[in-house]
Formats: C-alpha cells, sequence, structure tokens
C-alpha cells in the first residue's frame, strides 16, 4: 500500500510540471526561455488605463420605480437614510439632477516616449470623459487623448510626466510563426499581469482593416492596449482582440504589428486624426469557381463589385465587375489587401491600377481621393411578374426599361422576369435582377441575350455579370 501510495505522488507530481515538448527533452542545446530578466526591464513602461464617464444620478433620496409613499415606508424601516432626520446615518449624497462620474473600464497601455506619450487601444478609451492612467511606482496621471482610429483600433493619448521608462519598438515584418513572445497588462483589473506564448500565425485576417498577428498568449478582457513583446524585449504588437465563447482566455488573441500601428500614430499625434486614400469601390470576394470562370486561373486581386457613381475609380474607368490585379506597383492578393494599400495611399496621388477584364488585362489611373467612402444607397428593385420563355439558364427575360437602367446606372442588360429550374435560380437570381453580360459579352437586349445563351457550351462554366440595386455579382454558371 505505502509504495503504491509514493507511485501516486510521483504521478501527481509530474502532472503538475509544466511540458517539454520531445524536440526540446531530446536536444540539450534547445532550452525554454526565461522571461524574468525581460519582465523587469519593461514592466516600468506597462501602464494601466482606467477610464470615466459623466452619469446622471437620481434624485436625493428617491428610489427608482416607487411611489413617494412606499419609498418612504422603506426608508424609515429598513434603514434607508432619510435626509434631515437627526441622528440617522450619515451619508454624503450627490446633487440630484447633476452628472456625476462613473468608472467605466479599464485597460493597458505603453510608453512610447519618455516625456509621457501612451499607445493604446481606441476601444479602451472610446467614450471616456476622463483618462486615468497609473504607473508601476503607483502614481497616478489624467492623460489627454491626442487621436483615435476606431478602423484600426489604435489611440494616442499623453500624460504630464518627463524621463519615463519606454519601450523599444521592433519590427513587426520580421516576425516569424513558432517565435516566443509575452504579453505584459491588466487582465480583469490585475495590474502587470505577465503571459507568454508562441506566435501561431502572420497576416491573420478577421475582416478588420488591420491584418493581425495571431498568438497563442493568454489574453483576457483589460490586456487591451498593452505591449506583445519578443525575446529581445521590443514591441512587436498591440494585444487588441481575443477568439473567445466565454469571455475570457482561449489560445487565440490578436495583436496589431507595431508597424502598422505606428503609421497611424504618427498620424494622430500630429494630426488629431487619420487621414485615408479611397478610390470609391466596393468589394467582394473572389472564390476559385469564380476566377476560373473569369479565366483567371486561381484566385488573386480585388473583385469590384460595385463602383461609386462619379468616383474617383468611375472617373478612371474602373467598372463593375472588374478585377484589380496591381495598384501603384503592388500586387493585390485578394480582396482585403486593396483597402489597406489604398488607405495608406496619400490623397490626391495619381495610381496607376491594372484591371483584368473580359480576359484581358487594362491599364487605367485613378487619383486617390481623400476621406472614407460614402455609402450608397441601396434600392429596392421591384420584382415583375413572371414571363417570357425560360432557356438552358433557367430564367425568362425581357428588354430592360430606360427608367431602370438609368437607375442602376447600366447601358444595356436583359431583365429577369421568371425562374425555371436552372443554374441562376440555384445560385440564387430572383425576378427583378438584370443580367449585363456573359464572360467577355455585354449584353444589348433579349434577342442578342437567347442567342448567346443558345451557342453556350453546356460543358463549361461562363461567368454571369448579374446588376442588384447598388451592387454587380459575379456567378459561375453552366447551362443545362
Amino acid at each position: 500500500m505505502k509504495k503504491h501510495f509514493i507511485a501516486l505522488l510521483a504521478i501527481l507530481s509530474l502532472g503538475q510540471m509544466s511540458f517539454v515538448p520531445p524536440a526540446i527533452a531530446q536536444n540539450p542545446r534547445v532550452t525554454i526561455p526565461d522571461f524574468a530578466d525581460l519582465v523587469e526591464r519593461a514592466s516600468p513602461a506597462v501602464v494601466n488605463i482606467r477610464t470615466t464617464e459623466k452619469v446622471m444620478v437620481q434624485q436625493q433620496g428617491g428610489i427608482p420605480g416607487m411611489p413617494e409613499d412606499q419609498a418612504e415606508f422603506f426608508r424609515r424601516f429598513f434603514g434607508v437614510p432619510i435626509p434631515g432626520i437627526p441622528n440617522g446615518p450619515k451619508q454624503s449624497q450627490p446633487n440630484p439632477g447633476k452628472p456625476q462620474e462613473a468608472d467605466r473600464g479599464v485597460g493597458s497601455g505603453f510608453i512610447i516616449e519618455s516625456n509621457g506619450l501612451i499607445l493604446t487601444n481606441a476601444h479602451v478609451v472610446e467614450g471616456a470623459t476622463t483618462i486615468y492612467v497609473t504607473l508601476t511606482d503607483k502614481r497616478e496621471f489624467k492623460a489627454k487623448l491626442l487621436g483615435m482610429d476606431k478602423r484600426t483600433d489604435v489611440a494616442v493619448v499623453k500624460i504630464e510626466a518627463r524621463d519615463l521608462p519606454k519601450l523599444p519598438l521592433g519590427d513587426s515584418s520580421r516576425v516569424r510563426v513558432g517565435e516566443w513572445v509575452l504579453a505584459i497588462g491588466s487582465p480583469f483589473g490585475l495590474e502587470n499581469t505577465v503571459t507568454a506564448g508562441i506566435v501561431s500565425a502572420k497576416s491573420r485576417d478577421t475582416g478588420d482593416y488591420l491584418p493581425f498577428i495571431q498568438t497563442d498568449v493568454a489574453v483576457n478582457p483589460g490586456n487591451s492596449g498593452g505591449p506583445l513583446l519578443n525575446t529581445a524585449g521590443q514591441v512587436i504588437g498591440i494585444n487588441s482582440q481575443i477568439f473567445s465563447r466565454s469571455g475570457g482566455y482561449m489560445g487565440i488573441s490578436f495583436a496589431i504589428p507595431i508597424d502598422e500601428a505606428m503609421r497611424v500614430a504618427d498620424q494622430l499625434r500630429t494630426n488629431g486624426k487619420m487621414t485615408r486614400g479611397r478610390i470609391g469601390v466596393a468589394l467582394g470576394e473572389m472564390t476559385k469557381e469564380v476566377a476560373e470562370s473569369l479565366g483567371l486561373g486561381k484566385p488573386r486581386g480585388a473583385y469590384v463589385r460595385n463602383v461609386e457613381l462619379n468616383g474617383p475609380a468611375a472617373t478612371g474607368g474602373i467598372e463593375a465587375g472588374d478585377i484589380i490585379l496591381s495598384f501603384n506597383g503592388r500586387e493585390i492578393a485578394k480582396s482585403t489587401d486593396l483597402p489597406r494599400i489604398v488607405g495608406d495611399t496619400k490623397p490626391g496621388t495619381v495610381a496607376a491600377i491594372q484591371v483584368w477584364r473580359k480576359g484581358a488585362t487594362r491599364d487605367l489611373s485613378v487619383t486617390v481621393s481623400d476621406g472614407e467612402a460614402s455609402q450608397v444607397a441601396s434600392k429596392k428593385s421591384e420584382a415583375p411578374s413572371n414571363g417570357g420563355s425560360v432557356n438552358t439558364f433557367g430564367v425568362a427575360v425581357s428588354d430592360v426599361s430606360d427608367a431602370k437602367k438609368k437607375d442602376l446606372n447600366i447601358k444595356g442588360g436583359v431583365e429577369v422576369t421568371g425562374l425555371g429550374d436552372g443554374p441562376l435560380a440555384r445560385a440564387g437570381v430572383r425576378p427583378g435582377d438584370v443580367i449585363v453580360r456573359i464572360a467577355d459579352t455585354d449584353i444589348s437586349g433579349t434577342k442578342q441575350f437567347e442567342a448567346l445563351v443558345k451557342g453556350l457550351d453546356a460543358n463549361k462554366a461562363v461567368p454571369v455579370f448579374i446588376r442588384r440595386a447598388d451592387s454587380t455579382l459575379v456567378i459561375p454558371a453552366r447551362p443545362k
């Protein structure tokens, strides 16, 4: 029995030990890094950020949702203090009807200049009436917001202090997947908490404006705005987001690359806002099927779903359905690349753009404008009654009225008036949609459309361009 008990203790003790990967255990030259010295150097430059906001308080003595006579009963018999009654419990009362300062949230940040310049997340300070910054030596300062950019989630704040410790900035473009990284912050308000892990992925696209560094570092609410450090103690990112089903750590966290963050921060500290270039296009995803039907071979480029009327792209000759392959010499690998590249371009720049249209490349020039893209109002098209003969695409069509052409900003096409059992119906085409192009051929009317469809190869999918409200959809379809 004693031997079994000792064996059980040994197993339990081993279970509490950190797991050492076989590659490290078998190679004595590979060691797990000791972060103690790094933390000692970096921690003084990491700050806690607490924000407050103004809220309205109820009138003195009132109890929400209760008539005054009932409120009086509760005040007398359940110990609720009543103003003006002698020997009653004394309690400071806020002025009725006036806004009072209330805690809003906590986050993290880090000092990038010794004169008190601090980098954090925009969502940490957004909506705050007052921003308080607490250093590791417990000194607290009121901070001034120099600027924030919600699109990239970067903010710059300033405290009036001198000779503060600061963190050196690294090069996020040199980050390698698998390298050790460290996060310092205030998860759940616990100041100067240190967690470590590795880089899980680079350039992770989550649908936001910037590509993220993905790590398995434990990042929780309150870590936002804190630094992600490499083993040299350099900042390579700002901890910004977590993937979680419970609100806590689940092994996937995202950091804004410091190179991208500093480009935004430089503008915020100088101008108080971020100025971006724009060309006035709405983009859609390029799938393998769409790319093959367009003759591209593989998915690449940014698919132009819609072009803003009289915007920079339209003026430069870009059309809905084009695939933008490069912008000012920079290759566009996927649709999300284009907004980032255009956004970093100075307004007024004449950009060289290469597009794929009707099986060939075209070189165009577009003058980048200033400001965010305007929202194009969507207009609903009324679905006409079914009619006409159904062709091998499974749709009945009619000529488009001049009023609808003007409304959709198109020159030709045929309007879908009825649906049968065919590839376009299965792909989601509906009455009221307008077919404006098939492969490389623009549609001018019903007779030309019917003749074109009859001549299509039933064994080969072709891209069908559908105009719906303010968007152009591309549907690869094979005639039945």
